[in-house]
């Protein structure tokens, strides 16, 4: 079972800075990890434009919720998550679930 931590990103004040800064320094703190399975990330785009999307939106997948906790509070995760501050200017929102597959 994979258990998914879901990151979403408000617009920065400084788009390009945001990027920048969110590739070379943050993703590469974020992958020291301990148990961090895998990261994907990508820029959203709302199917109705009456609702903003967010700017960023990162996926972090872990083998089980114990494990994202473990990774969240090892020096590793701390150092990641006081990295926010650093460029996260449009607020960060997370949210995590047991990922489900239909078939």
């Amino acid at each position: 079972m994979v258990h998914r931590l879901v990151v979403s990103y408000g617009t920065p004040e400084d788009p390009a800075a945001f990027d920048a800064y969110y590739r070379e320094t943050h993703v590469p703190l974020a992958l020291k990890q301990p148990g961090l399975v895998q990261v994907t990330f990508g820029h959203g785009k709302a199917m109705d434009p009456a609702q903003p999307a967010p700017y960023l939106v990162a996926e972090l997948d872990f083998d089980s919720e114990a494990a994202m906790g473990q990774a969240l509070s090892s020096p590793e995760g701390r150092a990641a998550g006081a990295d926010l501050a650093n460029f996260a200017t449009g607020g960060v929102s997370f949210v995590h679930f047991e990922v489900q597959t239909a078939t």
